[in-house]
């Protein structure tokens, strides 16, 4: 059996691209005599150990799963294979199962020099799935950790960029940025980045004590202004409601009644009436003129 037949490759471009799928035509032809060879006797020795070869020749892949092949070491045609039961040959065909699932990891905190020359502690989580199998496998050696410490270093360079300010208003602005570099860098390893979101934003104590400081006298000064602003317009209103007042003689006298009766309600033995000091000068008697001299 002729290994060129059987077996694809993934052709790379210089620019470290993936590029298309095609045929081994390398293989020359002492390859293909032991590939063969190879392949003559794995045939026999599984049909001397029928059924119990079915245990070794016989693999499974979950719904949520996908197996590439490698036979003799080179891609097998058909590219990724599963979910379901799939085929292979023991001594010429090694498998590596790939999860398409979706992955969540945590970045660790980094230690940021933000635009300000501030010194931050952010984190973030990333949640990604492979789409590409083949690339996953044939592209990078640890897709996982590769894309883990291309998030913390993006994460990293991206800050960098940013103020103190922009970091705690536009998360949403810094986790799309963070997202589309994630994703442009891991395409050529078949990783589809889904979601980027900034967990954390940890300042010094000495900045916070600071901040906090900064807000209370913002805060107070505001309560100030607004006191003022109070007091003002209650001035004015007692200005006006003494101009009514003044303006009617009866209108006073309907105050002093109406202070009466509110004292009156909070069930007190004592009430203080106040007077009008023209009604006391008509009760008084009028003295004489004393004669002049």
């Amino acid at each position: 059996m002729s290994g060129k037949n059987d077996e694809e490759r993934i052709v790379l471009s210089e620019s470290g691209q993936t590029g298309q799928v095609g045929y081994d035509d390398d293989d020359g032809g002492c390859g293909s005599c032991i590939g063969g060879l190879i392949w003559v006797l794995s045939m026999i020795l599984i049909c001397c150990t029928f059924p119990f070869s079915l245990f070794v020749t016989v693999k499974q892949v979950q719904e949520y799963q996908r197996a590439v092949i490698f036979r003799l070491g080179r891609v097998k045609r058909g590219g990724a294979v599963g979910p379901g039961l799939f085929f292979i040959i023991p001594c010429m065909d090694t498998i590596q199962v790939v999860d398409l699932r979706t992955v969540s990891f945590d970045v660790p905190p980094q230690e940021i020099l933000t635009k300000d020359s501030v010194t931050v502690a952010v984190d973030a989580v990333v949640y990604y799935k492979i789409n590409n199998p083949l690339s996953a496998i044939c592209n990078v050696t640890n897709a996982a950790q590769s894309t883990r410490l291309l998030a913390a270093t993006s994460l990293r360079n991206t800050l960098g960029t940013k103020t103190l300010q922009d970091i705690l208003a536009d998360r949403e602005d810094i986790a799309k940025n963070i997202l589309g570099t994630l994703d442009a860098a891991t395409d050529p390893w078949g990783i589809r980045v889904e979601r980027v979101e900034v967990k954390d934003v940890r300042l010094p104590q000495q900045l916070q004590r600071a901040m906090a400081a900064e807000a209370e006298a913002t805060r107070q000064a505001r309560a100030k202004v607004i006191e003022a602003e109070g007091e003002q317009k209650a001035s004015r209103a007692l200005k006006e409601a003494s101009d009514i007042i003044s303006s009617s003689p009866a209108a006073l006298q309907l105050r002093y009644l109406q202070t009466l009766s509110s004292i009156a309600a909070e069930r007190n033995s004592t009430i203080v009436f106040p007077l009008p000091i023209e009604l006391l000068g008509n009760l008084m008697p009028k003295q004489p003129q004393a004669s002049r001299m």
